[in-house]
């Protein structure tokens, strides 16, 4: 947030908002971080099935993020907002996916499974909820305001987000969630460039 409130008197370069941003989150977050994953392999398997899951119903049927459910003034329209001349520069393209691989899966885990989950168990003390604790409530919440921010892809963004909270569930490793989700971003910015998909990049 301070590097974007500075952009108008000193611009900061992306990397640098990167690096800043990724240092931050470990300051802040390094209790929750500090052990590994439990189960990488898995966790890597589940995050490219959770692509599948992404692109599966725009595949199956061309017509489908197009229908009302998905197209109106409330979700908003399945468009991507990639800049036309941003789409052949190699410089952009490797950042954007680099900050989609790398700090937002971080951001997003910490904040929905890492904090929310466990927020909405006890708001007081949310500190000493087990991460993976289920509670009903909590994970339908989760799940459901974790597709609201996708926009036009609630409906996989659900999906998602159910995948997600069962995998921390089951887990009960923030790193597991993590590299689910950085495996499902990097292969769906893989997707988007090489297809030619933009509609994905919100």
């Amino acid at each position: 947030m301070l590097c974007i409130a500075a952009q108008s008197a000193m611009p900061v370069p992306v990397w640098v908002r990167l690096l800043l941003s990724l240092a931050a989150i470990g300051a802040v977050s390094l209790p929750l971080l500090k052990t590994g994953p439990s189960k990488p392999v898995q966790s890597i398997l589940l995050g490219l099935a959770v692509f599948v899951v992404w692109v599966g119903p725009d595949v199956v049927w061309p017509g489908w993020r197009h229908l009302p459910l998905f197209d109106n003034g409330i979700v908003g329209h399945p468009a991507g907002n990639t800049p036309p001349d941003s789409k052949n520069d190699p410089l952009f393209l490797f950042l954007r996916i680099a900050v989609s691989v790398v700090a937002v899966p971080i951001l997003e885990e910490l904040f929905w499974r890492g904090w929310l989950m466990r927020w909405l168990v006890d708001g007081e003390n949310f500190e000493r909820v087990p991460l993976g604790k289920y509670v009903p409530f909590a994970f339908w919440v989760t799940a459901v305001l974790f597709a609201s921010e996708h926009g036009s892809f609630w409906d996989v963004g659900l999906i998602c987000g159910v995948i997600y909270n069962w995998w921390m569930v089951r887990t009960k490793n923030l790193w597991d969630c993590i590299i689910m989700h950085a495996v499902t971003n990097g292969a769906l910015g893989a997707y988007v460039v090489f297809a030619g998909e933009w509609q994905y990049w919100l």
